[in-house]
């Protein structure tokens, strides 16, 4: 089996030099505890919870193994409908970088990048599991950075 590289984001930006060297599925999760079926035959109008977590880990000198995790619970009345648990990682190059700086780059930047991979596998996996396609919404990541920065209790970035 051969191994896809793709340097899909790249930057340089005031000496910081910033490079994706993989992305990739660490870890997902999809739990249906009836199926498609719906409780007592109500029509569709279930209420979604989504939480979202980033933290990063050196993997080498100016390496850093950026995971983000999406976990999305949809219930109709107290029924779990389907809970999905999606990580989803890249490797990040980052050099010549503050600390302020790479915590940007990991709260807001990595992120961003991942998001879109991640949300794909969300919605493959609902529809594999006979829901209704869903897309989840589009995420600024600068905005949350920027909330979770003025909240001392934070999980934002681990």
């Amino acid at each position: 089996m051969s191994e896809v590289r793709t340097e899909v984001a790249e930057a340089n930006v005031g000496g910081v030099q910033v490079s994706l060297q993989s992305v990739y599925l660490k870890d997902s999760s999809y739990e249906s505890p009836n199926g498609p079926r719906l409780p007592n035959n109500q029509g569709w109008e279930p209420k979604f919870q989504l939480n979202m977590n980033t933290s990063a880990e050196d993997i080498g000198p100016d390496v850093r193994e950026v995971l983000l995790t999406i976990t999305l619970e949809a219930k109709q009345g107290e029924a779990t409908l389907y809970l999905v648990e999606v990580k989803q990682a890249g490797v990040f190059s980052i050099a010549g970088a503050s600390s302020e700086d790479l915590k940007r780059l990991i709260g807001s930047f990595c992120p961003s990048v991942l998001f879109p991979y991640a949300r794909e596998v969300i919605s493959d996996l609902i529809v594999k599991g006979g829901f209704p396609n869903f897309l989840l919404p589009l995420v600024n990541f600068d905005a949350l950075f920027a909330q979770a920065a003025e909240t001392p209790q934070s999980t934002l970035v681990n």
